[in-house]
């Protein structure tokens, strides 16, 4: 839970981390999300390179007002750095991203990948980009609170599945 303009956002979090082995049930979290954040390990060129062809299939199976964050990952790892913060932030501008270096082992920027992807999924609900009838958009309005403010959650993915993450 967070709060962006005194309203509780509830997020719901899915992680493949990338593997080839959820590939194939990948494609329903995309149908039934909001938002994406894309990571890579800034200190291996490989996972940069992986994020043109994630990228198109988060797009060809997602609503097109979905959020994607890209993160470069493992800033605190600067002497094993392999992808520089301006190939990343030009990756990020030239197919309209939002974009974050964090470090994972540190916890910097870890939030704030979070809370700035929310914070820009709720700006595109309250310009009215989102079909709140629609579930398949990934947002859904939650009951009103005492003071007034309505939660706004991710709607479940349409497979089910257990998470992972090591």
């Amino acid at each position: 839970m967070i709060t962006i303009d005194k309203k509780q956002i509830k997020l719901q979090i899915w992680d493949t981390a990338g593997q080839e082995s959820f590939r194939s049930i990948t494609r329903s979290y995309y149908r039934g999300a909001a938002g994406a954040l894309l990571v890579y390990d800034i200190t291996r060129r490989e996972t940069f390179t992986h994020l043109t062809s994630w990228l198109e299939e988060s797009r060809q199976h997602a609503s097109p007002n979905m959020t994607i964050m890209l993160i470069g990952n493992k800033c605190d790892d600067e002497e094993k750095r392999a992808v520089t913060f301006e190939e990343g932030e030009a990756f990020a501008k030239q197919h309209n991203l939002l974009f974050l270096e964090t470090s994972a082992k540190t916890a910097h920027n870890v939030e704030d990948a979070f809370f700035e992807t929310a914070k820009e999924i709720f700006n595109k609900v309250q310009k009215g980009e989102f079909d709140f009838s629609n579930e398949s958009h990934g947002v859904k309005v939650g009951m009103t609170t005492s003071s007034g403010a309505a939660s706004l959650t991710a709607a479940p993915p349409a497979a089910s599945g257990g998470g992972c993450c090591s």
